[in-house]
């Protein structure tokens, strides 16, 4: 899945050292504000120093966000976790496009109105 928007917040890294392997660990969020009549924010997830710091991501800046959604279980309760991928800048001064819905299968879209009555005067140019 992908989202494209705004960088709002930078959240603070965590890190610590994984109990199974030894090895060092470290994550950072972000919320992403996505444009729109309604604006929707989303929580993401860098996982991996390496990447965090790759993509380099600040406050402020417009992104395409690639991620994935899975949700795991603890203590009986369930909580998704959204962890981006991949992140690609847009070029400056680019508007993302709307989103565009999908043909609903079995629908015809609308005929387009054709004025089926010669006009009577065409050297009147009133629209009425």
């Amino acid at each position: 899945m992908e989202l494209t928007g705004k960088i709002i917040a930078v959240l603070p890294a965590a890190q610590g050292v994984s109990q199974r392997t030894g090895n060092p660990w470290m994550s950072q969020e972000y919320v992403i504000e996505v444009p729109g009549q309604y604006p929707r924010k989303c929580v993401f997830r860098l996982f991996g120093e390496d990447r965090i710091k790759q993509f380099n991501i600040q406050s402020g800046e417009e992104l395409t966000v690639s991620f994935d959604i899975d949700a795991h279980e603890y203590n009986g309760r369930w909580f998704n976790e959204i962890r981006a991928y991949n992140v690609s800048r847009m070029a400056p001064g680019v508007v993302p496009a709307a989103p565009t819905m999908a043909p609903v299968a079995g629908v015809q879209p609308a005929a387009p109105v054709v004025n089926a009555a010669p006009e009577a005067n065409t050297a009147d140019d009133l629209p009425f």
